[in-house]
């Protein structure tokens, strides 16, 4: 039994940090979405721990139509700094952040649907809590990823140059190259 070596061009690795210069369209995109999203999610977390809620508390205490305790008040001021640090570092790392954070607040939104009325929702999580997750998961994956993926990038884009180095200056690529 004989084996045979395909000989092929290794793939190249795309590295995103290195392929979007800092005065790039998109970083406005990617700053915009972060900032917005982090400016509301830590207000929202400095009113939740105004009201003085009980860090574990499930009652039904809610801030700007959401429920709300302690530990979820905490945990907005967290990842919305977090966001709003992105915001201001800008580029790839506000795109990375805006994709991550996106699919969990996603994956927030469907393990707190699955606690909704059980002793396990330590969140105080309500339906419009769960509601708000997926919208806003949805809405930060979309800003991460504008101009990161699609099949009609302009050629100019340095997520597509990455993705066809070979095809150079050519306007329209041979299909298979």
């Amino acid at each position: 039994m004989a084996t045979h070596a395909v000989h092929t061009k290794p793939r190249r690795r795309m590295e995103f940090d290195k392929h979007l210069p800092v005065d790039h369209r998109l970083n406005t995109v990617y700053r915009i979405g972060a900032g917005l999203i982090g400016a509301f999610l830590v207000a929202f977390g400095i009113l939740g721990l105004i009201n003085h809620i009980g860090f574990f508390d499930t009652g039904g205490n809610s801030v700007a139509g959401l429920n709300t305790n302690g530990t979820l008040s905490v945990l907005s001021i967290v990842v919305g700094a977090i966001l709003l640090a992105g915001m201001v570092i800008g580029g790839n790392v506000a795109s990375t952040l805006n994709l991550v954070f996106g699919m969990l607040f996603l994956l927030n939104g469907f393990l707190n649907l699955a606690l909704l009325d059980t002793p396990n929702n330590f969140l105080a999580f309500k339906i419009q809590n769960v509601f708000f997750s997926f919208i806003v998961g949805l809405l930060l994956m979309t800003f991460g990823m504008y101009g990161r993926v699609g099949s009609t990038l302009p050629h100019d884009n340095p997520y597509w140059r990455a993705r066809h180095p070979d095809a150079g200056g050519q306007e329209h690529p041979q299909v298979g190259s």
